[in-house]
């Protein structure tokens, strides 16, 4: 699995070369990952810099009462600069990974779009500087990882 994870585009016949199975061993290897939710697709890497949004922040979102969780949720996976939406325990209800091309694209999203958002008591944000470690990749201790 660490193989496929660490480079998707690497064909199955190389993955067999290095695990040492067949490539029909390893093609049915990897469907009966899909097929079990453990692969959740392939998708590639871009650097949003290069796309024209220099700003990342995680907004912290106080919500009102429980019952604005399923609505909140929805309408936030709607938005597409909100990389992530986490329910998190503690001072927020939320915490929301955004991109956005500048900060005036920021405080529109926090002022015009989530603020308005039914139940939404409060935000916080914190601005990015610079990031040392993002990868967004699962590491697995499951025997054969590589």
């Amino acid at each position: 699995m660490g193989l496929l994870r660490d480079d998707a585009r690497r064909t199955q016949k190389e993955i067999a070369g290095e695990v040492g199975l067949s490539q029909p061993s390893v093609a049915d290897r990897i469907r009966k990952l899909e097929e079990a939710g453990v692969v959740l697709g392939y998708h590639a890497r871009i650097d949003p810099r290069m796309l024209g949004d220099d700003i990342t922040a995680f907004i912290g979102v106080g919500i009102e009462h429980p019952k604005y969780f399923d609505s909140f949720a929805r309408k936030v996976s709607t938005i597409s600069a909100v990389l992530e939406c986490h329910r998190v325990a503690g001072a927020d209800s939320y915490l929301l990974k955004v991109r956005c091309q500048n900060t005036s694209a920021l405080d529109s999203l926090l002022v015009e779009t989530l603020r308005t958002i039914p139940g939404v008591t409060r935000t916080q944000t914190t601005i990015v500087l610079a990031s040392t470690k993002e990868d967004g990749q699962v590491r697995s201790n499951a025997g054969g990882d590589r």
